[in-house]
């Protein structure tokens, strides 16, 4: 099942690093991109960045390096809880 869920993560952030564009025309753009990410294009580059999340995130997931991942970074905040 990871496989799966893999596969279609890296195909929807491709979606979305594709059609960053017509997500913007539909959608309409972030406020808070386009002040911090640049003048009129800072909404297309918060659309791509999130897409190429998704496609890193899922590529993790799909080689089984997320849980990982998620424990090195966020395991010390959970040790108490154990046991």
């Amino acid at each position: 099942m990871n496989i799966v869920f893999g596969i279609l993560g890296v195909v929807a952030g491709a979606i979305i690093v594709a059609k960053s564009e017509w997500i913007v025309q539909n959608f309409g753009s972030a406020e808070w991109a386009e002040q911090h990410m640049g003048s009129s294009g800072g909404s297309r580059l918060l659309y791509k960045l999130i897409g190429l999340a998704i496609i890193l995130f899922s590529l993790l997931s799909l080689a089984g390096l997320m849980d990982n991942i998620l424990l090195g970074i966020f395991g010390k905040l959970f040790t108490g809880f154990a046991g």
